[in-house]
């Protein structure tokens, strides 16, 4: 067995990252992509290694050098490199791939170390490593049958993506055998170049041989394993968290993307917070169904966003302002509040971490077991301090401490008093066994100094479509804040949601009642890890204590799962390294986490 790799290209897209250097020579996890390839083929007893250069090959000659003692490196030099495509490269390298069994590999790969192993191990003596077709994925892509034939390659004008989810895109790895390469792919290859030309991919004649049905290449389908082709920047950017071989700096980098996890669907996320039930298929095959016309037309501005908002929540259009998402609107009252403000901790961070400079933040960084507080308490506590504000989160995140409704009236009207805005998140509130909301007309107009934030992000399960609300009966704050956001802050699809929601309203309700069920279930299991002490919550997530270790590494050892938990480190009032927020996802993915916390715990 021998080892071609076509490493010719001049990667453009890298743009400069490719100026001085080919492909390959990118580093990825501070390892250069060729340096992990022969690495990867050093131990596979490999009679030989060919490399057809192109680009920056002189340079990629001299990297190598004799870097690779135990693997037999040979090169081929394509000399139009920049008039041709892989097709004439591979070409070049004809008279090698009669002469062996060939693996056949593209230098801008990362793979997992698994991966050549099990293409070696395979009976197989021709296929072509495939995995099951994702959006990030570009290039040649395959259906096969339950046999693993590979019975159509589909070219880029018949991709359909009302067929993806039986699409494999070909990892760019495969084998040929010594007969298969002599008798069958190279005579077709040269008939191809003579009637297409060089500017062509050599998976085209694939295409042609699997049209003709013949049954002697197979498909080698992943099962998990990791891989990326890198051919932009994004590419190298997702690579990297893929491959970091550390665990604990993988997890640093996916906080830090704050979201974007559809690009990873291998990842299990525990740390963002929605309704695994909501919305249902009727109404996502609804907003579907108005695509073309949401996509190319603008939406409306905020007088008609209002208007629906206040049909979406039963208020009037005057109480109501309409935010890309809840923290648009967050940061928009935070930075109009003068003077001191008063929190709770630990709680959503947002609040404060938008207040400007000059604001003083006084916390009340609460002692109690599970950090449960009531109104009252709060009341005592700022009894003798001077606040222009206070924030509450109810239900708090990330404790999931809820203020039923008698007691949230009672601070509503201590605030009054005492001239104090009031400013109540009520985001989780519909998880509650005792919920209810302050969003009514008569409420918010006898309550002014009251501002009500709802995101509908966290129990409407539409986190992609950033929408939330601030509601209140203070008519000049409202108008403030809808003179500073921008005119057209929502989307056509935000917008369409907000008009046919109304249609599925019982539809929500069923959806928040079967996560109250599950959440309830989830934490009768979470109480049974005997390394974790797990705090009631009338959200839909909990706090918990972790009795064994550290924060950081638990969920550095879950991630090693692909599974990502909130490490809540650093928020104020929770003590470093002890504490994780776990959220309530559906019985499966529930069941999956308790799993691998029996493991660990």
């Amino acid at each position: 067995m021998q080892a071609i790799i076509l490493a010719a290209g001049m990667g453009k897209r890298l743009g400069a990252m490719t100026r001085d250097n080919t492909k390959c020579m990118i580093e990825v996890g501070g390892v250069r992509l060729i340096d992990r390839l022969l690495g990867q083929l050093r131990g596979l007893g490999l009679k030989r290694v060919i490399i057809v250069i192109g680009y920056k090959g002189r340079e990629l000659r001299e990297y190598i050098g004799d870097r690779y003692p135990d693997l037999h490196i040979e090169y081929v030099d394509n000399p139009v490199y920049d008039r041709t495509n892989n097709i004439y490269s591979l070409s070049l390298a004809a008279r090698q791939m009669e002469q062996d069994d060939t693996l056949l590999l593209e230098s801008d790969l990362i793979l997992d170390d698994r991966i050549l192993p099990m293409v070696l191990a395979a009976p197989e003596a021709n296929l072509a490593v495939v995995d099951r077709y994702r959006s990030w994925m570009d290039g040649t892509v395959v259906k096969i049958n339950e046999d693993r034939d590979i019975v159509n390659l589909i070219p880029k004008k018949a991709f359909s993506f009302s067929e993806v989810d039986q699409y494999y895109k070909t990892v760019n790895v495969y084998k040929f055998s010594q007969a298969f390469a002599k008798n069958t792919y190279l005579p077709f290859l040269e008939a191809y170049i003579k009637t297409v030309g060089l500017n062509e991919y050599y998976e085209q004649v694939l295409r042609i041989i699997t049209a003709l049905e013949r049954k002697d290449f197979k498909a080698l389908p992943l099962n998990g394993q990791k891989w990326y082709e890198i051919d932009d920047i994004q590419d190298l950017d997702n690579a990297e968290l893929l491959f970091t071989g550390d665990t604990a700096e993988r997890l640093a980098r996916y906080q830090h993307r704050y979201g974007g996890y559809w690009r990873y669907p291998e990842l299990l996320d525990f740390c963002y917070l929605v309704n695994p039930y909501f919305p249902p298929q009727r109404m996502k095959e609804e907003i579907k169904a108005s695509f073309d016309s949401l996509l190319t037309q603008y939406p409306s501005g905020m007088g008609v966003n209002s208007l629906l908002a206040g049909k979406y929540f039963s208020i009037r259009q005057d109480h109501v302002v309409v935010g890309n998402g809840a923290a648009e609107l967050i940061k928009a009252l935070m930075e109009a509040q003068e003077g001191t403000v008063g929190i709770i901790a630990p709680t959503f961070e947002e609040y404060p971490n938008r207040l400007r400079k000059e604001n003083r933040i006084i916390a009340h960084t609460l002692q109690t077991k599970g950090f449960r507080y009531s109104a009252k308490e709060i009341q005592d506590f700022f009894q003798d301090r001077e606040v222009g504000a206070i924030v509450l989160v109810n239900p708090d995140n990330p404790s999931g401490n809820f203020l039923p409704r008698e007691e949230v009236m009672g601070l509503i009207a201590w605030c009054k008093e005492r001239g104090i805005r009031l400013v109540i998140d009520e985001s989780f509130v519909d998880f509650s066994n005792r919920r209810f909301t302050l969003l009514d007309d008569v409420l918010l107009e006898e309550n002014p100094h009251l501002a009500v934030v709802k995101s509908i992000s966290k129990s409407y399960g539409v986190p992609g479509l950033r929408l939330g609300i601030l509601a209140s009966g203070d008519r000049d704050l409202i108008t403030r804040l809808k003179k500073d956001v921008a005119i057209w802050n929502i989307n056509s699809f935000a917008e369409f949601y907000l008009q046919i929601f109304n249609k599925y309203e019982f539809a929500y309700r069923e959806a928040c009642q079967r996560i109250r069920a599950e959440r309830d279930r989830f934490f009768g299991l979470l109480q049974t890890i005997p390394g974790l002490e797990v705090y009631p919550s009338d959200a839909n997530y909990f706090l918990c204590k972790v009795l064994r270790g550290t924060s950081r590494e638990l969920a550095v050892k879950l991630l090693e799962k692909d599974i990502l938990i909130k490490d809540a480190s650093g928020k104020r009032g929770l003590e470093e390294g002890q504490f994780i927020r776990i959220a309530v996802r559906d019985t499966a993915d529930n069941d999956r986490l308790i799993t691998a916390l029996k493991e660990l715990l």
